[in-house]
């Protein structure tokens, strides 16, 4: 598998994984609010299985493919804020928020200066 093939499963994994992980950290506030906190926990332990089930294979995918340790973590919070804010938008009911756009160039930048290199 070439590098850009294997960056390009990574991300997409880490992206499927996230999706999970989101609505496994915030999910409940919306769904679960008049539940007592166990439950919200457990159906969030239930939600991030699925999103270790796809987080580990690509973070170990990515790392054998020779993407760095650094360069993952920082590929993982570019994706986080990728898939918080149109959850926090289509599925929450906030706002687009100037601050997302300064944190998203923030990350960009981020990956930028990790992956030079």
């Amino acid at each position: 598998m070439t590098s850009l093939q294997t960056l390009a499963l990574t991300a997409t994994m880490l992206a499927a994984s996230n999706l999970f992980m989101t609505f496994a950290w915030y999910g409940h506030l919306k769904h679960l609010q008049a539940s007592p906190w166990w439950i919200a926990a457990l159906a969030s332990w239930g939600i991030a299985l699925f999103e270790y089930l796809l987080q580990v294979p690509a973070n170990r995918i990515g790392f054998a493919g020779g993407i760095s340790l650094a360069q993952l973590k920082i590929l993982q919070e570019a994706i986080t804020l990728a898939v918080f804010v149109p959850f926090a938008m289509l599925h929450m009911g906030e706002g687009l928020k100037w601050n997302y756009l300064w944190a998203g160039l923030c990350l960009v930048g981020a990956v930028y200066f990790i992956f030079l290199g």
